[in-house]
């Protein structure tokens, strides 16, 4: 096992094109860290820099104790699964888990037991014998793994490994390489386009956006915590509702007003988000997740009312998506429409305009709701979580240190790494 870190690494290509951009990433010792992000954001490239697989143009890279920049594949003590499999189709299971340790001039008595071990490991023993075109795509996906696992590198390193399963079986497989990482406790470093996939298993997770560090945190803390409009909004499945919204103070204490409804904003809420009490008069724009909505009949009696006109249902058995219109148009911003051009891609979910210019808002809510489509609902909002964001910088307010306007396409990241210490 080995840490890894990428120290403001950069990735150049002809005509000036950067695909990785002062990338600073510290991944600990037997940690399982997710690159996530839309395609072309950097995290492939990144994955494959780690690997030896593409020239780094700035920057260093280590692995363990040694800095790995001149270092070929072969030697970094890595091992990699694609998302082709890679398997060669003439060798039986056995063979193909074997062959890496045959190259490297195992004995073969170590050769049989490694192979043996890693296809208990994987449930694979009874397919020993077949060649990868008698199995099936999760039985491939397994030998690829396997053959990584044989090696016991520092590193496992995974493009992508799961992208060619069908639904059902990505969920088995999930399941499947947690188990695996927590037998094995080796360090893991792992891309996908797939934030569900990301947050089900990253012990932390890397969100990139155009080659460059958004945030990395544990997967609840980026769904809880997104430090600006680009995270809150790729990270959550249905994605978080915006709208530009005024926070005010009334009689009854701070609110914010849009698109006709008045929230109230609990003292605690306030006082847990330092700088926010400072826009008060002020525009800025609102996240609420689908999440921290119900229906009122079901709700707590303290969230507070919103009431709706449903305009699509999704009945997804434990409960329902409420798709309904608010009476203001989408979030104007770099972040938003960023995400909105990532959505056409089909790669996260995102609220698609109506034609009258008045956005959707998703609510999550209980099955047993009686609601369907055309129908005014009467939603709650539980106001403990809603988030606030600066409409220039698109920085989250009371989670980030406040940026200049003028740098609102640049915000500052979190880069995963510990603070320089003064001399």
């Amino acid at each position: 096992m080995a840490k890894i870190v990428l120290d403001g690494v950069d990735k150049v290509y002809s005509g000036g094109v950067k695909a990785v951009d002062g990338l600073d990433l510290e991944i600990r010792d037997g940690e399982f860290m997710v690159l996530v992000g839309p395609s072309g954001c950097g995290k492939s490239t990144a994955l494959r820099m780690v690997a030896g697989l593409e020239e780094i143009s700035g920057g260093e890279v280590t692995i363990g104790d040694r800095v790995v920049n001149d270092l070929a594949p072969k030697d970094r003590d890595i091992a990699m699964v694609f998302q082709n499999y890679a398997l060669y189709p003439h060798m039986t299971v056995e063979q193909n888990l074997a062959f890496g340790l045959k190259l490297r001039g195992t004995p073969k008595s170590e050769i049989k037991e490694k192979v043996l071990d890693a296809a208990k490991m994987l449930g694979l023993e009874q397919f020993l014998a077949r060649k990868p075109a008698a199995l099936s795509g999760g039985q491939r996906q397994r030998v690829a793994m396997g053959r990584a696992i044989v090696r016991q590198p520092q590193a496992f390193l995974m493009d992508e490994p799961l992208s060619n399963l069908d639904a059902k079986l990505r969920v088995s497989m999930r399941a499947s390489l947690s188990q695996l990482h927590e037998r094995l406790g080796v360090t893991t470093v792992y891309v996908t386009h797939d934030q569900v996939e990301a947050m089900t298993l990253g012990s932390r997770v890397c969100v990139l956006r155009e080659g460059r560090l958004q945030q990395v945190d544990t997967p609840q803390r980026l769904f809880d915590n997104p430090v600006n409009l680009f995270v809150a909004g790729f990270i959550g499945s249905p994605a978080m509702n915006f709208a530009t919204a005024e926070l005010t103070r009334g009689d009854g204490g701070a609110q914010v007003a849009f698109a006709g409804y008045t929230l109230p904003v609990p003292d605690a809420v306030l006082a847990e988000r330092p700088g926010l009490e400072d826009w008060l008069g002020k525009k800025l724009i609102l996240g609420v997740r689908p999440s921290d909505f119900e229906d009122s009949a079901h709700a707590k009696p303290e969230w507070a009312p919103m009431a709706a006109r449903s305009s699509v249902t999704e009945e997804l058995g434990s409960e329902i998506n409420v798709i309904f219109a608010i009476d203001a148009p989408p979030v104007e911003h770099k972040d938003t429409a960023d995400l909105a051009e990532d959505a056409t891609e089909g790669e996260t979910d995102m609220a698609i305009p109506l034609t009258d210019n008045k956005a959707l808002w998703t609510a999550r809510v209980n099955a047993r709701s009686n609601v369907r489509p055309g129908q005014d609902i009467s939603l709650a909002v539980d106001t403990r979580r809603l988030h606030f964001f600066d409409p220039a910088s698109g920085l989250a307010i009371g989670l980030a240190p406040a940026a200049p306007a003028e740098a609102a396409d640049t915000p500052p990241v979190d880069t995963g790494k510990a603070p320089a210490k003064k001399p």
